[in-house]
């Protein structure tokens, strides 16, 4: 359970984000802020929309008590804007979370078992970076084990590994959870000081995303 005093302390930087990023842009200085620049920017593919992407990792306690407020983010999200996630690989033991993510899209799963595997970590305790213990638990959730595990090592989801490393690093991502907005400004939990900070700062990004646009 979240402490009081955590709350509280995420509640403030709800309040505050909004103001620390106007006061940044007006004043012209650098103070502390709760967002970086992408030197050099990325490119989109979204056309008009503006392109958010969350980097993630199922083993993270923070990306899982993310999850509500994202979720409740996505179902009234601005219709300019594009999601997608990107599973993080900040280290090798990170890779089995990988293979279950693109595993899960390559059977068309996704949507419905995303939330499941992180319950499963955090919530049940399974040690789900173990192959037989992941495909066990897809077989109680409706994917046969042989279907499972052709899946999980398949060269579609080794690429799909690969393409997450290789995205890790491009987009310097410092941990997660992780935003990266229309390739040029990335937040993450540490820099927006909390995990119930990072929405505000998100909408805030969106924003400047879009007056980015706007001037282009």
């Amino acid at each position: 359970m979240i402490s009081r005093r955590r709350a509280l302390a995420g509640f403030a930087w709800v309040l505050s984000t909004g103001n620390l990023i106007r006061a940044g842009l007006s004043s012209g200085a650098a103070p502390e802020r709760p967002y970086e620049v992408l030197t050099p920017p990325q490119p989109v593919a979204t056309g008009d929309q503006v392109e958010v992407i969350e980097f993630f990792w199922y083993g993270c306690p923070y990306c899982f008590e993310l999850q509500p407020s994202l979720e409740a983010w996505l179902r009234k999200k601005p219709a300019d804007t594009a999601f997608r996630r990107v599973p993080a690989v900040r280290s090798e033991k990170w890779e089995p979370y990988v293979r279950i993510f693109y595993a899960l899209a390559e059977l068309g799963e996704l949507e419905r078992l995303h939330q499941k595997v992180y319950e499963a970590h955090h919530v049940d305790g399974l040690a789900i970076s173990q192959p037989e213990v992941v495909a066990q638990w897809a077989a109680r959730h409706g994917i046969g084990r042989e279907q499972w595990l052709a899946a999980y090592n398949s060269s579609r989801v080794a690429e799909g590994v690969a393409m997450a490393r290789e995205s890790t690093a491009r987009y310097k991502v410092p941990g997660t959870p992780s935003f990266v907005v229309d390739g040029r400004y990335l937040t993450s939990s540490i820099l927006a000081g909390s995990v119930p900070g990072l929405i505000p700062v998100l909408d805030e990004l969106i924003r400047l995303a879009r007056a980015d646009r706007a001037r282009a």
